[in-house]
């Protein structure tokens, strides 16, 4: 993967370029039979990921999320696996992804692709997210905190919608509905999944008097 790093037309600038301008056609023929000239899809999700980590640190925009963790949650261990998650976005959404796999399946259960299939796909689309976020973080200093996180979170939503509906079928509006949902779905699946565990680990804790 190194050896073809900075080849346009192999590695992660082809799959960025891709997956910019075709996602759902690129995604499809890698599964199908071109795996040569993409990045695999694991290692693009965790580069992209550790990309957005260290330019969100330099930047400061992790700040935003860790003052508004401590505002909700306070010390609590809900609020200390938010920021684990936040400061490992690679592992964080491989995690993630299965809770979003599941639902993509759900709702797309017509369609012949298999769950590996599926998590390639949301492998793909959502390194391709944490790219598109670390660009946008680049101009933190320019457009501000406030119009930033809104702009995250437009992404955030976005462009998996439109890359995942463009996988299923590009020209019918009830495909990037679905998609819409089923990311939804996933992600508040993920996060009550963190926020259950962060309340039974502090339960448990505090019945047996360990800090």
């Amino acid at each position: 993967e190194v050896l073809h790093l900075l080849h346009f037309e192999k590695g992660f600038f082809y799959s960025a370029k891709e997956l910019m301008t075709r996602p759902g056609d690129s995604i499809r023929e890698f599964i199908t039979d071109n795996r040569i000239k993409h990045m695999k899809p694991v290692a693009y999700l965790i580069l992209t990921s550790l990309l957005f980590t260290i330019i969100a640190h330099y930047f400061h925009a992790d700040k935003l999320y860790n003052e508004k963790e401590n505002l909700s949650f306070g010390k609590s261990h809900v609020a200390s696996l938010i920021q684990w998650v936040q400061t490992h976005y690679g592992y964080a959404n491989i995690m993630m992804g299965a809770f979003i796999t599941v639902c993509v399946k759900t709702l797309f259960r017509k369609y012949p692709y298999n769950f590996f299939e599926i998590t390639v796909l949301l492998c793909f689309v959502m390194g391709q997210g944490m790219l598109l976020l670390t660009v946008e973080t680049l101009f933190i200093p320019i457009i501000g905190a406030k119009l930033y996180t809104i702009l995250l979170t437009t992404i955030s939503i976005a462009y998996p919608t439109w890359a995942i509906g463009q996988f299923y079928d590009r020209g019918k509006a009830i495909s990037y509905i679905k998609a819409f949902v089923a990311y939804i779905a996933g992600y508040l699946l993920f996060y009550t999944a963190i926020g259950i565990t962060g309340v039974l680990a502090d339960i448990l804790l505090k019945s047996t008097g360990t800090h």
